[in-house]
């Protein structure tokens, strides 16, 4: 958690800008951001995939901290991958959902 809404909602809003790189969705509709937090000028995130072996891993990662460091209160990104909790589509937002669906992913 953050303790200023209006900083949290912008970190929020830049990691939306981050899309995974083999769907046409924001890893955060898709429900990969697990925690965020941001102490001092550091974010830390908690991420997970929808899968261990996933290709894009170190890409999305530098995806991440690329974007966030454009914000100029970030001076530090930390990423931890986590596997619990474990993805399913249950994590996808109903905007993702409707993402997937308009490109003829049933979900």
């Amino acid at each position: 958690m953050i303790d200023n809404p209006e900083f949290e909602a912008r970190l929020w809003q830049a990691l939306r800008e981050v899309e995974d790189p083999e769907l046409p969705i924001s890893i955060v509709d898709l429900g990969l951001i697990v925690d965020l937090r941001f102490k001092a000028g550091n974010v830390a995130i908690k991420l997970t995939f929808t899968a261990m072996g996933c290709p894009a891993m170190d890409m999305v990662m530098d995806d991440v901290r690329a974007r966030l460091e454009r914000e100029p209160e970030v001076d530090r990104v930390s990423i931890d991958v986590v596997w619990e909790p474990i993805w399913t589509k249950a994590r996808l937002t109903e905007e993702g959902k409707a993402q997937l669906r308009e490109v003829g992913i049933s979900v």
